[in-house]
């Protein structure tokens, strides 16, 4: 089904398989001992389901997302989300939606929702059960009917805007509260836009207009929680493309109290589980295009360069451009572009130095890879040059083959089923959040300069006969320093979504970040690397407690892989040492905790002279330490650059 339909129905995900219901009955048999059964979940849950199909996978896998079970991701650890609910209607049968919508980015989402119309009380309460669950995100969703019961008082359009402002003040009391209780992340969803006008086109002339109310409410918002590092869940922007009957039913709110409906449950799941994914930093970081019949229309080595249909002149050449203008706007945003084609290399080139309508350059592409070999190896290839895991990649391709045969080989890359318009692909993509994002970072902006910098830094390394001379010449300075709250998107940006160099593999939210540095006892440091070429942005990340009056324990230590090679460790350990011997450290200890994806960790500690015993544990008397020798300038600096 494509947007065209309007409907919440998950269109961009592959429709279910026939043995798809025995494979879920298989997996509630394997949940609670078969450490396959986590990858098995998350693919079941990346197929277009209904209501019914999220519910059947939901109850098959309860066993395997429950708190204590990570042992079943094949990489050690499932990133994991305790979610409350705080709702002036009825949510319960949105929970699995949310629970599979999380399975589908590879979370596992644990639901809390207080009983009915106890929100106020629950957040009130010192002690509470809302307290108790000790929730990583609260989310607040007011239904229509709550929230323009506000405007019954209006009798002026004065009126009328001194009660929504009024209105969205009590919101902020209610974040504020969350966070004092819980220390939680705040999500508020805005209110469903599902009244019927009753004045037209001009509805917002009248004072007391529910819907007009409630529009000016969410126009409200959208300031509101910037200036709150408040997330928003954009509700009225979704019912509002696909429409509100195929979100809201009457018979359900008047019977039930449930403003979502259950056929829109998949999609509000889907939604809300990008948001907490995204938070997390879990968000994909490039976008793959092939290129016959996807970026233009027509076979570049057999139409040739005068001969494929592209701009202005034909529906059809508009629609491929204006998708290249999405990948623009895209790249400004700072998600990478990359080609995998199979085609000629200079013939595939061809286009973006010489058309002249195309919108796309070569220089917007971050790795081109043209040739006849097939596309999983060549995605593969993609990722490694340029140091992202599979998961980071989006792949874009018209051929129904071709996409399901990444799928079958490569089910970490996110393949949407395009439509076969290419009018209609870019919706597609935006529709299904491949690149939702609550913050953009200055790393996140700058990411496509920083991998064309890091294209330029191999080129000259590649030319380089000795290393050292190549490491001196790139003229490198560390910066480092304390957390300071203008770090904290990137910091927790980067603990949770860096898998490689990561000893430990914990995942944080921000407000644990912040609980790092409220803690006196406790260092948060972030490391930023400069050279001659540009700035890599913040690199890596160092947290750690003092467990006693002599020794520091290593809790997080973690970096990019884009700076692999240039002994960034050991100018890192310098700095640890010191900030740690400012505590009073005399010995610093830590831990490698091996996953699936770590192990280019594994012999970190004993490299940089930790006395290390069989289970992994290492320590490092401060007595005896010489800084490390490293090939750059280090420098103590105060928040971010």
């Amino acid at each position: 089904m494509s947007p065209t339909h309007a409907s919440p129905e998950l269109y961009w995900l592959p429709a279910r398989p026939e043995t798809w219901r025995q494979r879920v009955s298989a997996l509630a048999d394997l949940a609670d001992r078969d450490p396959a059964a986590w990858t098995e979940a998350v693919a079941l849950a990346r197929y277009r389901l209904d209501f019914s199909g999220v519910n059947a996978l939901d109850r098959a896998t309860r066993r395997l997302v429950r708190p204590g079970t990570a042992s079943f991701d094949p990489g050690g650890v499932i990133p994991s989300v305790r979610l409350a609910i705080l709702s002036s209607s009825t949510t319960t049968h949105l929970h699995g939606a949310i629970r599979v919508g999380g399975l589908r980015q590879g979370l596992a989402i644990e639901v809390y929702e207080p009983d009915y119309g106890q929100y106020r009380q629950v957040l009130a309460a010192p002690r509470s059960p809302l307290v108790d669950f000790a929730p990583d995100v609260v989310v607040f969703a007011f239904d229509a009917v709550t929230v323009a019961s506000q405007a019954r008082a209006a009798a002026s359009q004065a009126d009328a805007k001194r009660l929504a402002e009024a209105y969205v003040a009590q919101l902020k009391e209610l974040w504020a509260t969350a966070r004092a209780r819980t220390g939680a992340a705040i999500i508020q969803q805005t209110v469903m836009p599902r009244f019927a006008a009753a004045g037209g086109s001009n509805e917002h002339r009248l004072p007391g207009s529910p819907a007009a109310f409630v529009a000016r409410v969410n126009a409200l918002l959208r300031d509101a929680v910037d200036d709150a590092n408040v997330d928003l869940l954009a509700l009225d922007a979704r019912v509002s493309q696909d429409g509100v009957d195929r979100w809201f039913g009457a018979a359900q709110w008047h019977g039930a109290r449930q403003e979502v409906s259950l056929p829109a449950a998949p999609m509000y799941g889907d939604l809300l589980a990008r948001l907490l994914a995204a938070r997390l930093g879990r968000s994909s970081k490039c976008c793959v295009f092939d290129l016959d019949n996807t970026l233009w229309g027509g076979v570049i080595g057999d139409d040739g360069l005068q001969g494929i249909v592209l701009g202005a002149g034909s529906a059809a050449g508009e629609a491929f451009l204006d998708l290249q203008h999405y990948a623009l706007a895209l790249r400004r945003r700072g998600i990478l572009l990359a080609v995998c084609s199979k085609n000629d290399a200079a013939t595939a080139v061809e286009p973006f130095d010489r058309h002249p309508e195309m919108a796309l350059k070569r220089s917007d592409i971050a790795c081109f890879v043209a040739n006849w070999d097939d596309k999983a190896s060549n995605l593969q290839q993609i990722a490694r040059t340029l140091s992202i895991g599979l998961e980071s990649l989006v792949f874009i391709d018209d051929n129904p083959f071709e996409r399901e045969l990444v799928r079958r080989a490569l089910p970490e890359v996110f393949v949407p089923e395009v439509p076969e318009d290419p009018a209609l692909v870019a919706r597609c993509i935006a529709d299904a959040g491949c690149f939702e994002a609550v913050s953009v970072t200055a790393e996140d902006a700058m990411r496509a300069e920083l991998y064309a910098d890091n294209a330029r830094r191999e080129a000259r390394r590649s030319s380089a006969t000795d290393l050292d001379g190549y490491l001196a010449d790139l003229d490198m300075t560390l910066h480092w320093g304390a957390f300071a709250e203008s770090d904290v998107a990137r910091v927790t940006q980067l603990i949770n979504k860096t898998n490689q160099f990561n000893l430990a593999t914990r995942r944080l939210s921000e407000g644990e970040v912040r609980a790092i540095m409220a803690d006196p006892r406790a260092v948060g440091l972030r490391f930023r690397l400069v050279d001659r070429f540009g700035d890599n942005g913040v690199i890596a990340v160092v947290t750690g407690h003092m467990a006693d009056d002599e020794t520091f324990v290593i809790d997080d230590w973690l970096m990019s892989c884009r700076v692999l090679g240039r002994h960034v460790e050991a100018a890192t350990l310098n700095a640890l040492v010191e900030a740690a011997r400012r505590l009073g450290a005399t010995r610093i200890a830590g831990r490698y905790r091996p996953t699936g994806k770590n192990g280019l960790v594994a012999d970190l500690l004993p490299r940089l002279g930790f006395s290390v015993t069989e289970d992994g544990h290492g320590a490092l008397d401060l007595h005896r330490f010489a800084e490390r020798p490293a090939p750059m300038r280090s420098v103590e600096t105060t928040g971010a650059r």
